[in-house]
């Protein structure tokens, strides 16, 4: 029985060998018939597929297995080029085949510097079997033994802040109080403002560098702002010679668009951030609150030298008396007795904090530097409130706080005062419009005017059309104490506000330095 399995087996051994050669072999045509070799595995996409996800991976071992003579140092080579350029994560993806033996790829590196860029795969048959014939050129097209890519970085410009014109604020010919907005532009915007530092991709052979390969991205976005320097050195030119600290803002009534804020001397940005009481500029935000309660401005009103209201006396600039008049000719000589006494009979009960509310009073203002808020808090009895209608007691505000109520009335609507432009701004507040009734618009613009043409401001030489109001704001203690010199206004579409710290009477000091700002405007 022996013999007879083993021709059995003898058999089916030689059946089984031509199935397992047609398995291994392929027909070709040649000149002279058909000629079999053998079938190779695989294609050179599948391959490169492979090669390049074990590469996103960072799994050397996988991709030295599909390598056909990979260098002794692969592994050591593939992170280097990652080190080299700082990147903690790449991807490698191919992209459409370009002939048979070549697959293209796109890398994509993340890290210090992301940075995308082109490379090959080339291919060969090896052991039946598709493999990437590596060459420093594998890693980048640029690389080749002796050469290497780099991550360098290098000082920055610094950003840039500019004018409405374009002008670098950190260049141009200005008056220091810019230089005071580029400060605070620093606190609103610290990442604009950190380390200046660029990076640029450098190929090297050895420790020479070769050339760039890529340059640092395009400097910084600048930061644009409103500033018009025209309308800032006239601003400037108007306090120069002022022995007290000074202060003047001017907006563009229509926008809210800081264009000018000077600080004489430097240092403090009292523009801004300085809190004094307004005085009698906050008529301005009083006599809206009546008029909107009905008071007409040819109404009859007494202005005597002195009222009590709640106990404590009040009295005019001088102890003038001006008798019976207009509230119109109350407003314009800036009669305290007469607003004192009609703020408690007439805007008890909040209605007054809430008119100051709608000129921006208690709220925050994000214009892209630091900026206090106004503040008008409730009046605690009649006196509180009747010296919160003179703009004394316990309310502030900043020069820019008062130049905004100015813009309200120029404008028709209160509009947040805002310096920069295109730059999201942290924490901004909502910077709509918000108009105020238009009875108190046209009323008030018959008031203002009336300041300077025939009442506290008549013997300043004013452009013809300002319009404006004075404020004398005592602070300290005496019978005569010591007043910030105030005066604020409009004339067409640009509004503004001065304050002297100390300066005494705003018809005196404030107005005149307004008068020369308006001549100095182009």
């Amino acid at each position: 029985m022996a013999p007879q399995t083993g021709r059995i087996y003898g058999r089916r051994r030689r059946r089984r060998w031509p199935w397992i050669v047609a398995a291994l072999l392929v027909p070709a045509l040649a000149a002279g018939g058909v000629i079999w070799a053998l079938r190779v595995e695989g294609s050179p996409e599948e391959t490169a597929r492979q090669y390049l996800a074990a590469w996103s991976a960072q799994n050397y071992p996988a991709m030295r297995a599909l390598v056909a003579d990979p260098p002794a140092d692969f592994e050591r080579r593939h992170r280097r080029f990652l080190t080299d350029l700082k990147a903690t994560k790449a991807a490698f993806r191919p992209g459409e085949p370009a002939h048979g033996d070549t697959v293209p790829f796109q890398a994509d590196l993340t890290g210090a510097r992301p940075w995308q860029y082109d490379g090959k795969l080339h291919l060969v048959q090896r052991d039946r079997t598709w493999k990437v014939t590596w060459t420093p050129a594998t890693l980048h097209p640029l690389l080749k033994k002796g050469l290497s890519l780099r991550l360098v970085e290098q000082q920055a410009d610094p950003v840039r802040v500019l004018a409405a014109d374009g002008t670098d604020l950190n260049t141009a010919s200005a008056p220091g109080s810019v230089q005071q907005l580029v400060e605070g532009m620093k606190q609103t915007f610290p990442d604009r403002f950190g380390t200046a530092s660029q990076t640029r991709i450098d190929l090297y052979e050895g420790d020479r560098r070769v050339k760039t390969v890529a340059a640092p991205p395009g400097g910084s976005k600048p930061i644009q702002t409103t500033i018009d320097l025209e309308v800032h050195r006239a601003g400037a030119a108007a306090l120069r010679g002022e022995k007290k600290p000074a202060s003047l803002v001017a907006l563009r009534a229509s926008t809210g668009e800081i264009l000018a804020v000077v600080n004489a001397p430097g240092g403090f940005n009292r523009a801004l951030l300085g809190k004094y009481p307004p005085g009698s500029t906050f008529k301005v935000v009083t006599a809206s609150a009546l008029v909107a309660d009905g008071v007409q401005p040819d109404q009859q009103v007494t202005c005597p030298a002195q009222k009590n209201i709640g106990g404590f006396p009040f009295h005019n600039a001088g102890y003038e008396d001006f008798g019976t008049l207009t509230f119109r000719d109350a407003f314009a000589h800036s009669c305290n007795t007469t607003f004192g006494e009609m703020s408690v009979a007439e805007l008890n009960g909040g209605r007054l904090g809430q008119v100051a509310k709608s000129f921006g009073f208690g709220n925050p203002i994000t214009p892209g530097v630091p900026a206090v808020r106004a503040e008008f808090p409730d009046p605690k009895d009649d006196t509180d409130l009747a010296s919160a209608a003179i703009g004394q007691g316990r309310v502030l505000a900043s020069p820019l706080n008062m130049a905004s109520v100015a813009a309200a009335i120029a404008s028709g609507s209160y509009i947040p005062p805002r310096l920069v432009t295109g730059s999201p701004i942290p924490n901004a507040q909502p910077a709509d419009p918000r108009p105020l009734e238009p009875a108190v618009v046209k009323a008030l613009r018959r008031l203002m005017p009336a300041v300077v043409t025939d009442g506290t401001a008549h013997g300043v030489s004013f452009p013809a059309g300002t319009a404006g109001k004075t404020g004398t704001a005592e602070y300290g203690s005496g019978k005569e104490p010591p007043a910030h010199s105030w005066f604020i206004g409009y004339k067409g579409d640009l509004a503004f506000s001065v304050i002297v710290e100390g300066g005494g009477a705003g018809s005196a000091v404030a107005a005149p330095i307004a008068a020369r700002f308006l001549t100095a405007l182009p």
